[in-house]
């Protein structure tokens, strides 16, 4: 599968490194979840939030999703690891999924490692971005 282009605020992306440099002195050390959020980022187009298409997956964006194979919709949060829910569908940007989902557009699809194997998702709708909304902080 191409790499399509990613973007990632500013605001984020500061947030994203320093939570990065905080897991790696914890017990995230060497952990391979660090290492695809660290290739997320190196890869990101880094944009001013005001910059922001209102159809990328930012941090506390909301957007329904589809499981490509199975046709399963889900709705998840994009959230910062203490604010994680999954039973509420708060997705940590730490877990896999949350990796796959950060600055991806609507429409676009993004792959996803699960137990029983590799899954494509495919972001339907974005269905709350802060930024869209005025929040840039």
């Amino acid at each position: 599968m191409i790499q399509q282009t990613i973007y990632i605020t500013q605001v984020d992306a500061e947030k994203l490194r320093d939570l990065l440099r905080e897991a790696e002195l914890g017990g995230y050390r060497g952990s391979s979840y660090l290492k695809q959020l660290k290739d997320e980022l190196q890869r990101a187009i880094i944009v001013e939030p005001q910059q922001v298409p209102a159809d990328v997956i930012t941090m506390r964006s909301t957007a329904l999703l589809k499981d490509i194979e199975a046709g399963e919709e889900m709705t998840y949060t994009l959230v910062f690891p203490e604010d994680a829910d999954p039973g509420q569908g708060r997705i940590s940007v730490m877990a896999p999924i949350g990796t796959g989902m950060l600055g991806v557009k609507a429409g676009e699809t993004f792959e996803w490692e699960t137990p029983s194997g590799k899954r494509t998702i495919r972001v339907e709708k974005i269905l709350f971005q802060p930024e869209a909304s005025g929040d840039f902080s």
